[in-house]
């Protein structure tokens, strides 16, 4: 590398030497072994000063999104991907000029010379000045002694941040989630085009759909008959192939996975009447709507209280010695819970669940759910699940056969509940509010007797809450 030493002349004032360097920062291992993530959107453009722990960018991995920030102060140099590019991890993600303090010793080994290097009229003085500009000095200003690396730089390079009103249309950033840029692609619509309305003008599926809406009255209601064009867009009703999401692309190596485990099926109905009756009484004193409980939170504590007596059902299956496969007994209750966003399916996790109370339980998966609706989720919120429940009476539907994720043994799926006619232990006909609850479990490891008692034991928990109330730890 060329180096070119100067001198700035100034009575009484001495400036320690600085270095410009151009330091690679490369994408780390967010966790969870990912090695790959779709770059959303870029916070800053080459030129941009930036100080430690300023937003760069924003990833998505096959699970969560997250912010990128800077691990130390200097001027964004270069960008190495585009927006929808996928990043590598360890690979360079951005350079950026990073100045340094040096040494006498190490200015040496770069080429000084005794008298603290060439003459300004070695360089020349348009070069001085250029010099002098870049160090934050006006070109009339003298100063202590450095060493640049001379590239040549146009006058935008120069600003130490960028003009982003210079900026043209393609260089603007549109807010959305890889779903929400999957189905722009799907209908043939660029994003940048679309008013986002959702938090911070993050574009939503609805903003593309009113968009495509308006678009195609507007060609409706045209007087002017095109003709057909070999060049035209594509109508929508054309096959096309595309790629998968993040979000999609870990559900299929996940399911695929999940293919080779023997399910089987056990479902059971819970009367619910009992918990909507004390539900109902216990919101109607909630301070606020956020400690209100749901059904979700008793079904959940209620397995995990069953759990304590079926850990088979909790447990995880090591089959890394394929000819030596054991079972790892969990010592605590982590549940990931699905829920559908603008993204899709993501199973963050609520843990430690055998030490939170109904009211804690119904919090936590609160905040997972706006978390996760806001794609502000992050790897740590995916880890260490133990068993999941798929709460599919959200969208509709009373029985599922739900689907293990290994290396989980079993996984629970809960419909919508219904008002359903019954007869007492009278006789009487009265109504009762019916909730089907669909197991799924390895049958390698676990056999139906075993699920069956497991599954009982939280129907007696919902259908009798003071039972729950009594054994709660």
């Amino acid at each position: 590398m060329l180096w070119v030493s100067f001198t700035f002349r100034q009575r009484c004032i001495h400036a320690s030497r600085h270095l410009y360097i151009i330091k690679p920062f490369l994408l780390a291992d967010i966790g969870e072994g990912i090695t790959e993530c779709q770059l959303i959107q870029w916070f800053v453009q080459p030129g941009a000063r930036v100080q430690q722990f300023d937003k760069l960018c924003e990833v998505q991995s096959d699970k969560a999104s997250v912010e990128i920030t800077s691990p130390f102060d200097g001027v964004i140099k270069k960008l190495h991907y585009d927006p929808d590019d996928m990043a590598i991890t360890g690979k360079p993600l951005v350079d950026i000029d990073i100045q340094s303090e040096i040494s006498e010793a190490d200015a040496e080994k770069l080429g000084d010379t005794k008298d603290g290097g060439r003459e300004d009229s070695h360089i020349g003085k348009e070069r001085l000045d250029e010099v002098k500009t870049i160090y934050g000095m006006s070109p009339n200003e003298s100063g202590g002694e450095g060493v640049v690396e001379p590239t040549s730089r146009a006058n935008s390079d120069q600003q130490e941040s960028p003009d982003l009103s210079r900026l043209g249309k393609n260089d603007k950033r549109a807010l959305a989630t890889p779903a929400v840029r999957h189905l722009t692609k799907e209908l043939n619509v660029n994003i940048l085009d679309i008013r986002g309305t959702g938090k911070d003008g993050r574009v939503m599926k609805e903003d593309v759909h009113r968009y495509v809406q308006r678009r195609d009255q507007q060609h409706t209601s045209s007087d002017t008959v095109l003709s057909l064009d070999v060049n035209s867009p594509r109508s929508p009703r054309e096959d096309r192939k595309v790629s998968l999401t993040p979000v999609q692309n870990q559900m299929f190596k996940v399911m695929t996975r999940s293919l080779q485990i023997p399910h089987f099926l056990y479902t059971c109905s819970a009367d619910m009447s009992a918990i909507t009756t004390l539900r109902t009484r216990v919101n109607a004193t909630a301070a606020s709507p956020e400690k209100k409980l749901t059904h979700l939170a008793f079904i959940i504590k209620a397995v995990s209280m069953a759990l304590q007596y079926h850990p088979l059902i909790n447990a995880a299956l090591d089959t890394k010695d394929p000819k030596k496969p054991a079972l790892i007994y969990k010592g605590t209750h982590n549940f990931g819970v699905a829920i559908d966003t603008p993204s899709g399916l993501l199973v963050p996790v609520v843990k430690s669940i055998q030490d939170l109370s109904i009211a804690q339980i119904a919090l936590k998966l609160r905040e997972l759910s706006l978390k996760a609706r806001e794609s502000k989720l992050l790897p740590t919120d995916f880890s260490g699940a133990t068993f999941t429940v798929s709460n599919i009476g959200s969208v509709g539907g009373g029985v599922v056969a739900p689907v293990i994720s290994e290396p989980q043994v079993a996984i629970l799926g809960v419909g919508r509940s219904k008002i359903v006619p019954a007869f007492n232990t009278k006789g009487e006909l009265v109504k009762k509010e019916e909730l089907v609850l669909s197991w799924s479990a390895d049958h390698r490891v676990v056999d139906g007797a075993e699920c069956a008692r497991c599954a009982e034991r939280v129907k007696e928990l919902l259908e009798q809450p003071e039972r729950m109330m009594v054994d709660m730890r």
